[in-house]
């Protein structure tokens, strides 16, 4: 099993209302009646039964706990040194990319040596959100042939091929259109999908 606190999301030292809280929304996110009839169904199936799990051991800790910790420790079997996820400038890069440092996100990536899942992930979010969609869509296929059970690179994945699916579909179907307009729409849809997958929302109807 994962560190129950990186599964949740939640800092180790997170009050029983800030887990349950996270808890909450997460299960929201990957409810199965959102993922119906979709290819990421049994991902998202098991997603959610890490959370519960992790959220039962952070319940039972939180009656039980006498002010310490071992999920940190490497030893421990929730996570450890080789989790890319641990990696405080991997960490770092997913700040930057929340906050819109896409230049500062690059730049650190570009520094790093390790290429792992998580690195090829983030490279192909900053090169999503830089308009470059073909390698960004190789760096994220990469990051799921390097880490095919993790959830959010499978469904990053999907939401990007579904959008330019729509949008080729649409781009042919509508040959009179602007092809200005049509570059527009894929920007606000790439846009959209990058920032739902990292946990935002650009359209917020969408």
């Amino acid at each position: 099993m994962n560190n129950p606190y990186e599964v949740l999301g939640v800092k180790e030292n997170a009050s029983q209302d800030e887990i349950k809280k996270a808890y909450r929304e997460l299960v929201k996110q990957y409810h199965p009646d959102k993922y119906v009839n979709n290819p990421l169904k049994d991902l998202a199936e098991e997603k959610l039964r890490e959370i519960n799990e992790a959220y039962d051991v952070l319940s039972k800790k939180g009656n039980t706990s006498n002010g310490s910790s071992s999920y940190g420790n490497p030893s421990s079997s929730y996570g450890g040194s080789s989790n890319s996820y641990n990696d405080p400038n991997l960490q770092s890069v997913r700040m930057d990319i929340n906050r819109g440092n896409i230049g500062g996100a690059e730049a650190k990536l570009n520094a790093m040596t390790n290429r792992t899942a998580e690195w090829n992930f983030l490279m192909g979010v900053v090169h999503l959100r830089k308009g470059w969609y073909d390698s960004a869509n190789n760096l994220i296929n990469t990051a799921c042939r390097m880490d095919p059970n993790n959830f959010e690179y499978r469904q990053m994945l999907n939401q990007l091929n579904h959008t330019q699916n729509n949008y080729r579909s649409t781009y042919y179907g509508q040959r009179n259109s602007s092809n200005d307009m049509c570059s527009t729409c894929l920007n606000i849809w790439m846009l959209d999908t990058c920032c739902e997958c990292m946990g935002g929302d650009c359209i917020s109807c969408c």
